[in-house]
């Protein structure tokens, strides 16, 4: 199933797809463009991996990392499908970053690799923009980089875990303006989505509603104000934005 969080009619709505429209949590069936889309969680605690696609880190001159590279992010960073994310007027290079967000369903500590599946919610598509101006170096994005205020569109939706067998074979894309300028594939991933929920498992309690965004492949192309940006993950979604000015 795939389930969504819109705003409509004065009130927030849980929903999900039918038949490219949505059905509403009060019944009623409402076309895509009626709604202002949400994240599809309230997000509780946010993980971000940094450089987990060996070519991204590549393509930034970094060897891939020996252990995960985790920093958190905010709730302010968090918009939902459609929405705009501001660019910094004082910015040289801004890009997008497609990811694979994966929902926790259920409490995991000390969690193994071959039972981590288990306390799996669903999956999103995640865009978490950088700004490349602000960072002190790869292996520590600081605040300025990637707790901005809209800096990170989710969703449209959040897919069961059910429906998606694999989420380790899922090709992922990007187009700005319609121009594709960055392709994967979660299977490139330095670590694994197993391999992340033991680890971060290991050493803190993970509860249902914590995210985490699996890392992004190389493609990095600066953004600019008007700019739409499309990233789409297979059998997960296609999310929207769009690059407005900073006011």
């Amino acid at each position: 199933m795939r389930r969504a969080r819109v705003a409509f009619d004065g009130a927030i709505h849980d929903a999900v797809d039918d038949h490219d429209d949505l059905l509403l949590d009060d019944g009623r069936r409402v076309g895509a463009h009626e709604v202002v889309w949400l994240p599809p969680i309230v997000p509780r605690t946010v993980f971000a991996l940094g450089l987990n696609y060996a070519d991204h880190a590549k393509e930034l001159a970094f060897a891939p990392p020996t252990t995960p590279l985790v920093f958190l992010k905010g709730r302010n960073t968090f918009v939902g499908h459609r929405a705009t994310t501001p660019r910094p007027a004082e910015a040289t290079f801004m890009h997008y970053e497609c990811e694979l967000a994966v929902v926790i369903g259920a409490t995991a500590r000390n969690v193994s690799r071959e039972t981590a599946y288990g306390h799996v919610a669903g999956y999103m598509v995640a865009n978490d923009y950088a700004v490349r101006d602000y960072l002190e170096n790869y292996y520590r994005p600081n605040l300025r980089v990637k707790s901005r205020d809209r800096c990170t569109p989710l969703g449209p939706w959040l897919v069961d875990a059910a429906d998606i067998p694999d989420p380790m074979a899922l090709e992922l894309s990007t187009t700005v303006n319609g121009t594709t300028v960055q392709r994967g594939n979660t299977r490139d991933m330095v670590f694994d989505i197993p391999a992340l929920i033991a680890h971060l498992s290991s050493f803190m309690t993970l509860s249902a509603g914590d995210v985490i965004l699996t890392g992004t492949p190389e493609g990095s192309v600066d953004v600019r104000p008007g700019d739409e940006v499309v990233c789409e993950i297979a059998g997960v979604g296609r999310l929207v934005n769009t690059i407005i000015a900073e006011s």
